[in-house]
């Protein structure tokens, strides 16, 4: 049996390897492979690997890093996708795989369901929210634009702004299609959001002095002309329309024509139908303000006269009742005549009675000397009065004091005593003692004579019994 096979060549793991490699590459120059992505990583080297299935098979798949950031479609979990490239091996670990040259999407309905599928978790997320939107201003002062230098839309966008009412434009010239077109408009918007928090940007242009500094733009278009599904996927880009809903400078989004709908439409502040519309929106057409400042003034104008005339006539009316000035003034220098003449009059009259009632007082006044006199006259009759009426006073009063004296002796405790009585007092505390038992309980008693002698007793037993 071994002999039947000697005549084989024998070969090594990595010649056979590198064989089947060959063979592969030379029998499948170039395919076109459809179907589901799975497994999508991007590499710190920035290679991708993924792979490529349907419901019975599964190829792997490998974008060199030079050929991933030009691939139209941003490969995603689950999107359908048409890949073309070469099928080749991995010797290291005996599989084949597809090295991806391109990418496109595997039909529009693919597309769109994948765009629906976002739009609802942005939406979940509260992106697309009325209440986050702001406010545009009415008269934007500078005006910022994100789109292609060279295309249409500027031209347009900046023909309108000039009809309407002139003010700066900033524009940020980005790619408008491609892979790196929402890189590139995610950075456009993020300085757009510097300068609109105080930052400051160099701009020329017709009728911009050069090297004028324009701070703080009011508003913000992001536009780009009509196309495919395909040409407008950088404008539903998840991480554009995170940023869109992000900024806080008011958005105006104005992307393809009035029927074509992208994502960061919902996330903008304000959806125009197309670059121009979105021009429009942007500033007030000057003609219609003025028109509207002239009708404000002839109205404003019509109000005041027929104002100044109703007040002319209530004036006319309030100087036919009060009358002529003259004749009011010549009223009152006459009551003022009269007036003055009458005060004259008065204060004669009132000095006179004045001077009258000064002569009746001094008249009833009485010299010093006099009602001295009067006074020392008055005190030597009340002296002598006093001195008589004390010598009446004292005899009855010493009198008085006798008979009370008298009185007090014949009332007093002592005279009691002098008629050989005692009183009984408590030894220690001086109290009077009223019977035998408080005698009894008290121990040491004294003994107060009518002379105030004390004599001290020991009360032993009842002082009342028989023999004590």
């Amino acid at each position: 049996m071994t002999e039947l096979f000697s005549n084989i060549p024998e070969l090594s793991v990595s010649e056979l390897a590198f064989s089947l490699k060959r063979t592969l590459e030379e029998s499948y120059g170039r395919v076109r492979v459809r179907g589901e992505l799975s497994r999508v990583k991007f590499h710190s080297s920035g290679h991708m690997y993924s792979a490529l299935k349907d419901d019975q098979a599964v190829i792997d798949l490998v974008c060199w890093r030079g050929t991933v950031s030009g691939l139209s479609v941003r490969p995603e979990e689950g999107l359908e996708v048409i890949c073309t490239g070469k099928i080749t091996t991995y010797p290291a670990r005996s599989n084949y795989q597809m090295v991806v040259e391109s990418m496109e999407l595997a039909g529009e309905g693919a597309l769109l369901k994948m765009l629906e599928e976002r739009r609802r978790k942005l939406a979940g997320e509260g992106l697309f929210d009325e209440a986050r939107k702001r406010p545009l201003p009415f008269l934007p002062k500078t005006i910022a634009v994100i789109t292609s230098p060279t295309g249409a839309v500027i031209r347009d966008i900046m023909h309108r702004i000039s009809d309407r009412f002139p003010c700066p434009v900033l524009l940020f010239p980005v790619r408008v299609q491609g892979e790196t077109a929402a890189t590139e408009i995610i950075d456009a918007l993020r300085e757009v959001e510097r300068l609109y928090r105080g930052g400051t940007k160099p701009v020329s242009g017709p009728g911009i002095v050069p090297g004028t500094d324009l701070s703080r733009p009011d508003v913000l278009i992001i536009a780009r002309g009509g196309g495919s599904l395909e040409d407008l996927m950088p404008f539903n880009d998840e991480r554009l329309v995170r940023a869109v809903s992000a900024c806080t400078i008011p958005i105006i989004s104005a992307v393809g024509h009035e029927t074509d709908t992208t994502l960061i439409d919902y996330a903008a502040d304000y959806r125009a139908p197309t670059p121009t519309g979105a021009a429009e929106r942007a500033v007030p057409r000057r003609a219609d303000l003025i028109l509207g400042v002239q009708d404000f003034g002839r109205r404003l104008y019509g109000v005041l006269s027929r104002e100044i005339e109703r007040r002319k006539q209530i004036l006319a009316q309030m100087a036919g009742r009060i009358g002529s000035p003259a004749r009011l003034f010549e009223i009152r220098a006459q009551r003022l005549d009269h007036a003055g003449e009458r005060l004259g009059g008065g204060f004669e009259r009132r000095l006179s009675l004045s001077w009258r009632a000064l002569e009746n007082s001094g008249a009833r006044l009485r010299h010093p000397r006099q009602v001295l006199q009067d006074g020392q006259t008055r005190l030597q009759y009340l002296a002598a009065a006093l001195g008589d009426r004390g010598k009446r006073i004292l005899p009855d009063r010493r009198q008085a004091v006798a008979e009370h004296e008298r009185m007090l002796d014949a009332l007093s405790f002592n005279a009691v005593l002098a008629r050989g009585y005692a009183v009984v007092r408590n030894k220690e505390t001086g109290a009077l003692l009223n019977g035998p038992q408080e005698s009894r309980q008290a121990g040491r008693i004294a003994l107060q004579f009518h002379d105030f002698r004390y004599i001290d007793a020991d009360i032993q037993g009842d002082p009342y019994e028989k023999g004590t």
